[in-house]
């Protein structure tokens, strides 16, 4: 993106963002950081959404400047890059690995789901990122041990966890969603009608037969594990 937040051509360059230290005006020390910028965009994001990000309000929360900014963060799409790694840093990469690698892979899992429950904007952000900050290539690292036991490849084990992450931001942002739509008990029950009444059709057996079947739990911790036990359950290492 430009500065105004809109396209650009040239993405970012991970080599200038990562391995580079972040430049700074000369003279007095400034009364903030890139770091200082980041968490401020992310708190932004967490309370009113991503597309509430932008140079000027992000100046504003740190009282900067907004050209100032741009010593820190060249455009949006940079910001948004140092966003997605500063979350990732609350991640826990030090943990033991148990060696069951669908065991550890579905712990890995559930603290994908944290981070983006924390952190609602994170799964759209995921969708547009083009780099792997310190943060994001530490928990990587640490994926990809937990998939060693599998004697996949080393391209096989970057699909994998892939898969598994987009499998989560899909399903954080569905259950968020839907957790919305559940807030009106109106809506619910209307819901509820009228699949009653297209099952009772008798056009639509099979969706019958599914909906009479015994209730299962339905909070979004086990939708969440019964739907991951069927992805990582399912994966094949020949």
């Amino acid at each position: 993106m430009t500065r105004d937040g809109g396209s650009g051509t040239t993405g970012v360059d991970p080599e200038q963002l990562w391995l580079s230290p972040a430049q700074s005006r000369r003279g007095r020390r400034p009364a903030f950081s890139r770091e200082a910028i980041t968490a401020a965009a992310v708190a932004l994001a967490d309370a009113e959404g991503l597309e509430a990000v932008t140079m000027r309000r992000v100046a504003a929360q740190v009282g900067a400047g907004v050209m100032s900014l741009y010593s820190y963060a060249s455009d949006k799409e940079t910001l948004l890059e140092l966003m997605v790694d500063h979350v990732s840093g609350e991640l826990p990469t030090s943990g033991a690995l148990t060696g069951d690698w669908r065991a550890d892979l579905k712990a890995i899992a559930h603290l994908q789901r944290g981070l983006m429950l924390r952190h609602p904007w994170l799964p759209a952000a995921l969708s547009t990122r083009r780099s792997l900050g310190p943060n994001t290539l530490a928990f990587l690292e640490h994926a990809l041990a937990a998939l060693r036991p599998t004697g996949l490849d080393g391209a096989a084990k970057l699909e994998v966890f892939a898969q598994l992450t987009a499998f989560v931001a899909g399903h954080v942002t569905h259950e968020i969603t839907q957790a919305a739509a559940t807030q009106s008990p109106d809506r619910v029950a209307a819901e509820a009608r009228y699949l009653a009444a297209v099952a009772a059709d008798g056009r639509h057996p099979e969706l019958a037969e599914a909906l009479s079947a015994p209730a299962r739990a339905v909070t979004p911790e086990a939708t969440f594990t019964r739907f991951l036990n069927r992805l990582i359950d399912g994966l094949r290492t020949d």
